[in-house]
């Protein structure tokens, strides 16, 4: 969180809570940046953060539901928000002022929309239409009558096209591609279950008068069709809406014991339509390459758990198949399609793309640390899926590039005006440009997002000068449950970066140099420049600063800088005049009072009441280009004026000190009786 988001949250909350007095907001800011961490949450205090909420809760059971609704769409900041209030509940005194200052809220809230009184007034009543109106009404009508005639949207559609249109806002030269409508209209293509309004099979023959090995050997059939997404005869699959798991009706004449096998069998079918239908959603291009690799992944697995029903189903038809085989040979998958299932339908709950998917699934991998191979699986999904997102990585670490075309890393980039950032040559480029997407950080990389982010600014910077820049130690970054191996090739790639960067600012662009040389005029360094300058445009300065004509002071400025030691500056014809609108005691309020009454005051405070001479108005300007303007930026500038200004109001009533030291000194050779009537000072 950067200083200013502190700021701001920081006086909205006094706001909120009615803090008057005391420190302000600064040593609040001042307190939070010494003491914050942001990593204090681990999994055994998010635990015992939460049992003592539920605990301290009137309603444990509902709070309880939402935190496990909330953990389910990975919400990242769930577990420090409940740790923090854990906290709150400890401390007595901090509890009892919030449900105070709530109270109050409320009862100011009541008595505002008490105090509110709002009229109504109805339409005059016409019993005769124009006919304009009558055309709208007829519009409205038509368009009513055709969206209710048009076709059911499906949720996914939805998502897809919102989406699509999101990136094709953001990047409208380079659309997202998309898959021709056949694709979405057959359903036999999606490899789920198919719907249809009439139930298969022979209604005249009830699988429950035939004898049991029958039964069996019909629930065995039709359970290896189930198990691969197809209707059987006496197993039917129940329509599914939005995101929900699948069911089935078993018909109710079975015997019950092979019933009751046969329900253990299903939960896997349900397992397998998740898991298609989460392939198939997410295989669009829209969801990002991060869940296409992992969906990638994930058809890999499929196509193995198809394999071994293909096993199974040429077992059947060597009649080697009993109903207590089949779920023998199915139990060892059921834990992975368990998984797979979860994952997919977490995914889809949190509707994750790029990081927050990766984080996900490296969470995932953790909580199975006690099962190996659970964590195995996880570890193999979270290895395919990292790979596209580390693919970028190294092309924004490695040479300073982004290429991220569905906006899932962690760094993004906005479009500036090159030229405009040339002109103001501020740092705007170098806030503003790249900046940090805190949803898309995966959570194994949380540590080191503001070393990635410097890392690639500093390559595209050296970029933006017209330079190709490759990092030397450039490896390929691989996903793994240590963190230190990919930590280990930041670090190598930051600390190269840095030295390309620093090396080109202080060799080729002469950055000490030029800091030299700002120190040579805006801390008056050079002497002998400023009598020239100071006697040259005594006159001038002495003027309204309405009165003054700046070319003219350029032109003495110019001829100050030829006259004395400065001439041998390189640097010396980026110095400029500038004539501010306000003395340097009213820039200083400005800065210190911001965003309070006293600013606005100044603000809003009539020019023409403030009348300032040359000398108050007066100070020097620098022109600095890119990409040096990312060290000497406007506010760097800025105090460098402030320190100007006033040093230089100090050089102009020293000089009066000494004129008037050097005329009372002459004064003092006349006697009082002298023929000229002068007398002493």
């Amino acid at each position: 969180m950067s200083e200013f988001r502190i700021h701001h949250d920081v006086n909205e909350l006094l706001s909120l809570l009615h803090v008057r007095g005391g420190d302000g907001a600064e040593g609040y800011i001042d307190l939070l940046q010494k003491h914050r961490t942001p990593y204090v949450t681990t999994t055994v205090s998010a635990h015992s953060a939460k049992v003592k909420l539920a605990e301290f809760s009137k309603t444990p059971d509902d709070f309880l539901k939402k935190y496990e609704e909330l953990k389910s769409k990975n919400v990242r900041t769930l577990d420090p928000l409940v740790y923090l209030l854990s906290k709150l509940c400890e401390d007595k005194e901090t509890l009892q002022f919030l449900q105070q200052n709530a109270k109050e809220r409320a009862e100011s809230s009541a008595n505002t929309a008490s105090t509110t009184t709002t009229s109504y007034t109805l339409p005059q009543t016409s019993t005769k239409m124009s006919m304009q109106e009558l055309d709208e009404l007829r519009k409205k009508l038509g368009n009513v009558t055709a969206s209710s005639n048009a076709p059911l949207v499906s949720p996914a559609e939805v998502t897809r096209k919102m989406l699509r249109d999101k990136h094709n806002k953001k990047n409208p030269t380079q659309p997202n591609p998309v898959f021709p409508n056949w694709v979405y209209d057959r359903p036999a293509l999606l490899g789920d279950f198919i719907i249809s309004p009439t139930l298969p099979g022979d209604p005249a023959v009830a699988v429950g008068t035939m004898p049991l090995p029958a039964q069996e050997q019909a629930l065995v059939e039709d359970l290896l069709f189930v198990l691969i997404g197809v209707d059987g005869r006496d197993i039917t699959a129940q329509p599914v809406l939005g995101r929900q798991n699948r069911s089935f009706i078993v018909d109710s004449t079975l015997d019950m014991s092979i019933k009751e096998l046969v329900n253990r069998i299903l939960p896997v079918a349900s397992y397998y339509s998740t898991i298609t239908r989460f392939i198939e959603e997410k295989s669009s291009f829209e969801y990002g390459q991060v869940n296409h690799a992992l969906t990638a992944a994930m058809r890999t697995l499929m196509k193995e758990y198809l394999i071994l029903v293909t096993q199974l189903e040429h077992l059947q038809r060597q009649g080697l198949l009993s109903l207590q085989k089949l779920w023998f040979y199915i139990q060892p998958t059921m834990r992975t399609m368990e998984i797979l299932a979860s994952i997919a339908s977490s995914v889809d709950k949190g509707e994750c793309m790029g990081g927050s998917t990766l984080s996900l699934l490296h969470d995932r991998t953790f909580n199975y640390t006690g099962d190996s191979q659970a964590q195995e699986l996880c570890l193999y999904l979270t290895k395919a899926a990292s790979v596209p997102y580390f693919e970028i990585l190294e092309k924004w670490i490695y040479r300073g590039i982004i290429k991220d075309p569905y906006s899932e890393f962690m760094v993004e980039e906005h479009e500036l005006q090159k030229e405009k950032i040339q002109e103001d040559y501020n740092d705007k480029y170098w806030d503003q440009r790249y900046t940090i997407v805190q949803h898309r950080i995966p959570s194994f990389l949380q540590k080191m997002a503001d070393k990635i982010l410097s890392t690639g600014k500093y390559l595209n910077v050296v970029r933006e000068c017209g330079r190709d820049v490759t990092c030397p130690d450039a490896k390929e970054v691989l996903y793994t449950l240590k963190e230190r191996a990919y930590v280990e090739q930041i670090e190598k790639a930051y600390n190269y970066a840095s030295k390309v960067l620093l090396d080109f600012l202080m060799e080729e662009k002469e950055l000490v140099s030029r800091l030299r040389s700002i120190k040579h005029y805006f801390l008056m360094d050079k002497g002998d420049f400023f009598v020239h300058f100071m006697d040259l445009t005594e006159e001038e300065l002495k003027k309204p600063v309405d009165d003054i004509v700046p070319p003219r002071l350029e032109a003495l400025l110019e001829l100050a800088l030829r006259m004395s030691t400065a001439n041998t500056d390189p640097f010396k014809d980026d110095l400029k005049i500038d004539l501010m609108p306000h003395d340097v005691i009213t820039q200083l309020l400005r800065v210190l009072a911001i965003e309070t009454k006293q600013e606005k005051a100044i603000i809003n405070a009539d020019p023409t009441d403030v009348s300032l001479s040359g000398l108050e108005a007066f100070s020097f300007d620098y022109i600095v280009k890119w990409p040096l303007s990312l060290i000497i930026n406007r506010k760097a500038l800025t105090r460098y004026q402030m320190l100007f200004r006033h040093m230089f109001y100090c050089k102009h009533v020293e000089r009066l000190l000494c004129n008037v030291w050097i005329s009372n000194k002459d004064f003092k050779q006349y006697s009082l009786h002298s023929p000229l009537g002068l007398t002493c000072v």
